[in-house]
């Protein structure tokens, strides 16, 4: 069977060990040959009459990845998807049904389709590995396991556990996984093999009760217990999604099934619940941003520049700190953190501090492990220890002759390769690098705050960085787990210049009189994480109005800031880190602080529904989104969708501002924005816009498969059968506090 994904060798003992290997490929998957690939299998076990098989990976760090998501991608109509589920229901039901007992060995990862395949074995027997994770991330993909997940994995953890972890999409290492039941051990590498042969000369295992504490057993045992677990779950789901996403409920549906029906029905609620989906829009559109990230991990890569080695972070605030945090911790690599003060220093090493002690605390990591990561963080008011240093980036405040003058320090104390990356948030970087004597090393890295959960960086290269220095930088930060855009040098790059505008205009709405809290729940109905206001909040109305300036200098009167502003800096108004901004964050929880409207002279007074709300402030960002390709600001429209969605927290199951653009169509975006521009020429589609909307042109080249107009696809109408969860990493808002 050479070339098939199951390669078959049987011992002295009738154990057979299939290797699992998919041609040509890093990962295994699960493809469209899998189900007749495993029927030629299991044939040729029976001739060699086997008494035990184990399934191990040929990849060093995967077992079986998943399902291949091309696969899915393909498919044209419902039945078709339909009958990929039912397939492999069937596959996985005939390995159940053998005389002998199976056994997955699991090293690497064992994720969707592949954790699937595991649960259709007698046995698991894992690594102990940092490498080994066993998941159902489908959600992720606006999918439900459709290979017996919700039913298998359900029987094994229970009803709460098997909701939580196809829930969220997360990810379980391999002792939480052996406590939970998933694994039946978790072993050394060295002895995988050997101990999974152990386990397939065993008799099949009898059918066995989840491991629950005496609260769960009593919930899941009864009825009522069950009604009360699936209830809070659909709360939950709807309201931390906002009813945008299809998946959950499925999930919760399919989950229901495998303990309310008989096993034939529940299997066919999983199987109609994913072929549903594997056609909505939503899945359609995040699958989209798999394959966009996917994509983007080729470019600008190169194996052959010089790797970082060791970095150094100018700042100890909440960006350095957190810079420093995914250096230390992700990137793995020793970190020298400069502040003029002690205390900053300090601070900034607590950052890290308290989040290791929470996985401490909840033993996701040794007490050595902690330490050792905690070693790599040093920190200097001078700078002494620069010598030797490959990156040195700094997060200070936006002032450009600082930021001068500390490219000329490290010029002066570090080698003649060292990279200096600002995280300039506005600043163009050829005004950082202007008196620079090695401009070539000077470049933009642009993070969002937390760093630690935000994935996107922005790489900006002026027009004298090297080619090295633009690689070096990408792999330094896909090692700190970032999702990197390049981009193009000019104020505000590409996140804050279309977040700028629709910022402004949801201020200016406020200023006018619509309620704080109507504008904030008119784009979290949208799909935003939080609303506009309540960001302004988050970053601080401060950091606002310094950026501000700098765009309206560099791009002109549409960016310029509300004046009113003023008033609330002036009053210490800058948001949660002073308690109180447009909410108050004094007492418990957070509040529409009402004297705000005093303040700024305004009286709510709301003229607007919800969706007009939305409409008004996405418009804008998507106005701003066209000039910045246009103008070459990002290279193509997937940047533009990932910078969106992992920098701002655009909708995801839009696709980005692009995506939905053509979905809408890009005639009636310029249509709508033009009835808008009647009553303020601020709205007016940029010229791009409109030569496209003219031509019948779409951002992707293909053509518009929906012709509603801006306002009809953004009518804010929640339904309960339509709720997902996003990735968490995809969740938390950008915050940009770098000065």
């Amino acid at each position: 069977m050479t070339d098939s994904v199951f390669n078959l060798a049987v011992d002295e003992n009738k154990i057979a060990v299939v290797t699992i290997d998919v041609p040509g490929e890093k990962m295994n998957t699960l493809r469209d040959s899998f189900a007749d690939d495993l029927k030629a299998l299991l044939t040729q076990a029976q001739e060699h009459a086997v008494k035990g098989m184990v399934f191990i990976s040929g990849k060093s760090d995967n077992f079986i990845a998943g399902a291949d998501v091309k696969m899915l991608d393909s498919v044209e109509k419902r039945e078709d998807a339909l009958a990929i589920s039912e397939l492999c229901h069937q596959a996985f039901f005939d390995m159940k049904k053998l005389p002998y007992t199976t056994v997955s060995a699991i090293h690497g990862a064992a994720l969707g389709g592949g954790l699937e395949f595991a649960l259709a074995c007698d046995y698991r027997v894992g690594t102990d590995s940092d490498l080994t994770k066993i998941g159902l991330p489908e959600v992720q993909l606006g999918l439900l396991p459709g290979g017996g997940g919700t039913q298998r994995l359900t029987k094994i953890v229970g009803i709460q556990k098997a909701l939580e972890w196809m829930l969220t999409g997360k990810q379980i290492r391999p002792k939480q996984a052996k406590k939970a039941g998933v694994l039946d051990d978790c072993v050394p590498q060295s002895v995988l093999l050997k101990v999974a042969k152990e386990f397939a000369a065993k008799k099949k295992p009898q059918t066995k009760e989840p491991k629950l504490d005496k609260v769960s057993k009593l919930l899941e045992s009864n009825p009522f217990g069950r009604n009360f677990i699936f209830k809070k779950a659909k709360e939950n789901v709807l309201k931390k999604t906002g009813g945008h996403y299809p998946a959950p409920l499925a999930i919760i549906k399919a989950v229901r099934a495998s303990v309310e029906l008989d096993e034939l029905k529940a299997y066919k609620t999983e199987a109609e619940g994913f072929a549903t989906l594997v056609m909505s829009e939503q899945s359609k559109a995040l699958r989209g941003l798999f394959f966009a990230t996917t994509e983007m991990k080729k470019e600008w890569r190169n194996d052959d520049a010089p790797a970082v080695t060791k970095t150094a972070v100018l700042g100890g605030g909440l960006m350095g700190a957190g810079i420093a945090h995914v250096s230390a911790v992700k990137a793995k690599v020793p970190v020298r953190i400069k502040d003029v003060a002690e205390q900053g220093i300090s601070n900034a090493m607590n950052y890290t501090y308290k989040i290791l002690d929470k996985r401490l605390k909840r033993r996701i990591m040794s007490k050595a492990d902690m330490q050792l990561t905690m070693n790599r963080i040093t920190g200097t008011t001078d700078y002494s220890g620069f010598k030797h240093i490959d990156l040195v980036i700094e997060a200070v405040f936006e002032d450009l002759a600082l930021k001068q003058g500390m490219v000329a320090d490290v010029e002066q104390q570090c080698q003649e390769n060292t990279i200096f990356a600002s995280n300039t948030s506005s600043l163009p970087i050829s005004q950082i690098a202007a008196n620079a004597t090695r401009p070539e090393n000077v470049i933009g890295l642009h993070y969002f705050s937390p760093v630690e959960k935000m994935p996107l960086v922005e790489i900006i290269p002026h027009e004298g960085t090297s080619q090295e220095t633009i690689a070096r930088v990408v792999n330094f930060a896909r090692k700190q787990g970032k999702t990197p855009i390049v981009v193009k040098d000019m104020a505000g790059f590409y996140v804050n210049r279309i977040l700028a505008p629709y910022l402004n205009e949801a201020a200016n709405l406020m200023l006018a009189g619509e309620p704080i809290e109507k504008i904030d729940a008119a784009l979290v109905e949208f799909g935003f994480p939080v609303g506009p206001l309540a960001l302004l909040d988050e970053v601080g109305i401060d950091i606002g109005s310094k950026i501000a300036p700098i765009l309206e200098k560099e791009l002109g009167e549409r960016f310029k800031g509300p004046d009113a502003f003023s008033r609330m800096i002036d009053s210490k108004r800058l948001g949660r880190k002073t308690g109180r901004g447009f909410y108050d964050y004094e007492k418990k929880g957070k509040k529409v602080d009402e004297s705000v409207y005093e303040l700024l002279g305004v009286t709510p007074n709301s003229r607007l529904n919800k969706s007009e709300i939305a409409q008004r402030c996405v418009a804008q960002m998507l106005n701003e989104a066209a000039r910045c390709l246009d103008e070459g600001i990002i290279a193509s429209p997937r940047d533009g969708d990932i910078g969106a969605i992992f920098g701002i927290g655009f909708p995801p199951f839009l696709g980005g501002p692009f995506s939905y653009m053509d979905k809408l169509g890009t005639s009636k975006v310029s249509s709508d924005m033009s009835t808008l521009a009647n009553s303020n020429a601020i709205f007016a589609p940029c010229e791009s816009l409109v030569s496209m909307a003219e031509s019948g042109e779409t951002f992707y080249g293909e053509k518009p498969t929906q012709n509603e107009t801006v306002a009809e696809v953004v009518k804010l109408e929640t339904s309960e059968q339509e709720a997902d969860v996003v990735p968490e990493e995809q969740s938390d808002v950008a915050k940009d506090d770098t000065k």
